[in-house]
C-alpha cells in the first residue's frame, strides 16, 4: 500500500521538476504553459467524478489499477510530447496523468480505511506521508536529470518502466471487494437523499478552507520551478531542487502533524500553519532574495501539508450527511486544481509569476480567519456515516467482517 501511495508522487515531482525544459521543449509562453498544465485538471476532475461509481461497480483493485496504469502511461507521452515539442501531446499525457489520479483517489483512500479499520490503529496519515516521500524522490531525481543534462524523454520512460513493475507487484494485494456495493444495493456510498451541504454555513466555511489550501498546494506542484527560475534567476537544476526541499517540508509536516493535532486541535494547528504558509509565499512573491525565498518554500510546504487533510476530516465529524459534506468538500478542493494552472498563468503572463502567488497567498490568508470552523461542533460525536461506511468497509453492506 505505501508504494502504491508513493507511485504518483515520484511521477508527479518527475515531471514538475522539468516543467522548465518541457516548457523550454514546446516553446510555451508562461500563459500557453498555464493551459498546457490545465490538461492535469481536466483529467482529474474527470477522474474523481467517476470514481466513486467505478469503485461501487470494480472495487478498490480494479479501480485502483487502472488508474495507476494510466499514471504509469502518462510518463512516457508527456516526455514524448516534449520531445516532439508539441504542446498538445504533453497536455494529454498530463490530462492522461490527471484522469489516473482523480480516479485512483477515493479507490486507494478507501483501501486504506478499511485497512485502519482492521488494524485498529491509525495508518492513514502515514500513507499520505509515502506520498510526499515519493514526491521527495521524484523531485531529487529530477534534480539529478537536470544537472546531468538527461533528455525529458529519457527520464520520464525511465519513470514509467519503474513505475510499471512496481503497481504490477503491489496492486494484486489490494482487496477485490473493498468498497463494492452488496449485491442487490444501488445506493452504497450514494449521498443522502436530500443532502443539501452548501447550506450549512460551517461546510461552505469548510469548503472554502479545502478550495484555499488546494489551490495553494497546486500552485507551488505546477508553478514553483518556473517561480525560481523566472523570478529569482536560479538555474533549472537549482529550481528542482528547491521543489524538493517544498516536498520534503510537505512530507514532515503530515508525518509528525499528528502529535500537533492531538495536542492543540483543528483548528489552532491549522491556524498556525496556515499564517506559515502566507509568510513563506510572501517571502517567495515580494523579496527579492535566493536564500529568504528558499526559506519561504520551507514555510510553504509546512504549511500546507496539513490543510487538506485537516479540512476534509472536520467535513466528516458527524454521522448526519457525512457522505454529503465530504463529497462537496472534495469537490471544491479539484475545482481548485482545474482552475489554478490556467489562472496563474494568465496573471504570470501580464505580471509574473511572483505577483501571481498573491492570489494563493490571499486566499489562505482568507482560511487562517476561517480555522475556527474545522473545530468540532460541541455535543456531537464524530461517528462514521452509515451511508459512507460501506464504501470504506463493504463487510458492513453485507453483513460479514472485514
Amino acid at each position: 500500500m505505501c508504494a502504491l501511495f508513493g507511485l504518483p508522487g515520484l511521477a508527479i515531482s518527475s515531471w514538475v521538476a522539468r516543467t522548465p525544459d518541457i516548457r523550454d521543449l514546446v516553446r510555451a509562453s508562461t500563459e500557453q504553459m498555464g493551459f498546457v498544465l490545465f490538461g492535469v485538471s481536466v483529467g482529474s476532475m474527470a477522474g474523481i467524478l467517476a470514481s466513486a461509481a467505478l469503485l461501487r461497480r470494480f472495487g478498490a483493485r480494479g479501480v485502483t489499477t487502472a488508474g495507476m496504469g494510466c499514471i504509469v502511461v502518462s510518463m512516457p507521452v508527456v516526455g514524448m510530447g516534449a520531445e516532439l515539442g508539441a504542446g498538445v501531446v504533453v497536455a494529454v499525457g498530463l490530462g492522461l496523468f490527471g484522469l489516473g489520479m482523480g480516479g485512483s483517489e477515493i479507490a486507494i483512500n478507501a483501501e486504506g480505511a478499511a485497512i485502519e479499520r482492521a488494524a485498529g490503529t491509525s495508518v492513514l496519515p502515514a500513507m499520505h506521508g509515502c506520498f510526499s516521500l515519493g514526491t521527495v524522490v521524484g523531485a531529487l531525481a529530477g534534480v539529478a536529470c537536470n544537472v546531468g543534462d538527461v533528455p525529458v524523454v529519457a527520464h520520464l520512460v525511465v519513470v514509467g518502466v519503474v513505475g510499471a513493475p512496481v503497481l504490477l507487484s503491489q496492486a494484486r494485494h489490494l482487496s477485490p471487494d473493498t468498497g463494492r456495493s452488496a449485491r442487490g444495493t444501488g445506493r452504497v456510498g450514494s449521498l443522502r437523499p436530500g443532502a443539501r451541504p452548501w447550506r450549512d454555513r460551517r461546510v461552505v466555511m469548510i469548503g472554502v478552507v479545502v478550495l484555499a489550501m488546494a489551490l495553494a498546494e497546486g500552485a507551488a506542484t505546477d508553478w514553483l520551478p518556473l517561480v525560481m527560475v523566472d523570478g529569482h534567476g536560479m538555474s533549472a537544476a537549482l529550481g528542482s531542487f528547491v521543489f524538493a526541499a517544498f516536498a520534503m517540508a510537505m512530507t514532515v509536516g503530515r508525518f509528525g502533524g499528528g502529535w500537533f493535532l492531538d495536542r492543540y486541535g483543528r483548528a489552532s494547528v491549522l491556524r498556525s500553519s496556515a499564517c506559515a504558509a502566507v509568510v513563506g509565499i510572501g517571502c517567495i512573491a515580494l523579496v527579492d532574495d535566493r536564500l529568504v525565498a528558499s526559506a519561504g518554500v520551507l514555510l510553504w510546504g509546512l504549511g500546507l501539508s496539513l490543510g487538506f487533510p485537516v479540512a476534509v476530516s472536520a467535513a466528516g465529524d458527524t454521522s448526519e450527511g457525512a457522505a454529503a459534506r465530504v463529497s462537496f468538500v472534495t469537490t471544491m478542493g479539484y475545482l481548485a486544481f482545474l482552475v489554478g494552472p490556467p489562472a496563474l498563468g494568465v496573471i504570470g503572463e501580464d505580471f509574473g509569476l511572483r505577483v501571481a502567488l498573491l492570489v494563493p497567498l490571499g486566499l489562505v490568508l482568507v482560511a487562517a480567519f476561517l480555522a475556527p470552523a474545522l473545530a468540532p461542533e460541541p455535543g456531537l460525536d464524530p461517528v462514521l456515516d452509515p451511508v459512507l461506511d460501506p464504501v470504506l468497509d463493504p463487510g458492513r453492506a453485507s453483513g460479514s467482517s472485514l
